[in-house]
C-alpha cells in the first residue's frame, strides 16, 4: 500500500470501467496496462480519465473502446472489433499510447514549425 500519492497520471488512479466489464477485473487490467502507465507519466495527476467499455461482450461482434480525456487535448478514442478480450486489451492499450505519442508529437518544437524558436 502506497501513502504517498503519485506525481503523475496513471491507469490505476485514471481507470473507469464501463458497461460490460466487472468491479473485479479492474486489477489485472491495470497491472496489463504498464506501457500505458509510461506513457501516461508525462500528464500531472488528475489530468487524465480513462473510460473502457464492451459492448457484446465473448460474441463474435464484441466491440471494446477506450477513450481518454486530458486536460486541454481532444478526446482520444482506441477500438477494437476482436472477438478475444485479451486480444482486444492489447489493441486498444497500444492504439491508445500510438495517438499519445503522436499528439506529443505534434505540440513539440522540433516538429512543429510553428512552435520553433526562430532567430
Amino acid at each position: 500500500m502506497h501513502s504517498e500519492e503519485s506525481e503523475t497520471a496513471t491507469v490505476e488512479a485514471s481507470l473507469r470501467l464501463g458497461s460490460g466489464l466487472q468491479a473485479n477485473e479492474r486489477a489485472e487490467i491495470v497491472e496489463h496496462w504498464g506501457s500505458l502507465d509510461a506513457r501516461l507519466r508525462s500528464f500531472p495527476p488528475g489530468a487524465v480519465e480513462l473510460q473502457l467499455t464492451v459492448k457484446e461482450r465473448d460474441t463474435p461482434s464484441q466491440h471494446t473502446t477506450l477513450e481518454a480525456w486530458i486536460a486541454g487535448q481532444p478526446r482520444l478514442v482506441a477500438t477494437s472489433t476482436d472477438a478475444n478480450f485479451g486480444t482486444a486489451l492489447n489493441e486498444v492499450r497500444d492504439d491508445l499510447v500510438r495517438q499519445l505519442t503522436d499528439a506529443k508529437n505534434r505540440t513539440e518544437p522540433r516538429n512543429n514549425r510553428h512552435l520553433r524558436a526562430t532567430e
